[in-house]
C-alpha cells in the first residue's frame, strides 16, 4: 500500500448501527414535522420527509439483499462440502 492508501473495514454490526441512526433521524424528523401546526408545515419539509424514508427504505433493501446473498454463499459452500 503507498503512503497515501487508506485501508477501509466495514463490519455487519457498523452496517446496522450506521442503519439504526439514520432509521433514529428519520423518526426525530417525523415526530418534529407532526409536532408543527399547518401553517410552519411547508411542502418542501414533506418532500425532505418523503426523500428520507425513501434513502432509509433503499438501505434497508441494500441490507436485507446483502444478508440474502451470504446466506445463499453458505449455503452453497455446505452443499458442496457435503458432495465430497
Amino acid at each position: 500500500m503507498g503512503q497515501g492508501d487508506l485501508m477501509c473495514t466495514l463490519t455487519f454490526q457498523s452496517l446496522m448501527n450506521a442503519y439504526k441512526n439514520i432509521q433514529s433521524r428519520l423518526v426525530q424528523s417525523v415526530k418534529k414535522l407532526a409536532s408543527m401546526k399547518g401553517s410552519q408545515a411547508t411542502p418542501g419539509a414533506f418532500i425532505m420527509l418523503q426523500f428520507q424514508m425513501s434513502q432509509v427504505t433503499q438501505i434497508g433493501e441494500s441490507i436485507s439483499n446483502l444478508i440474502s446473498q451470504v446466506n445463499s454463499m453458505i449455503n452453497k459452500a455446505v452443499q458442496n462440502q457435503q458432495a465430497r
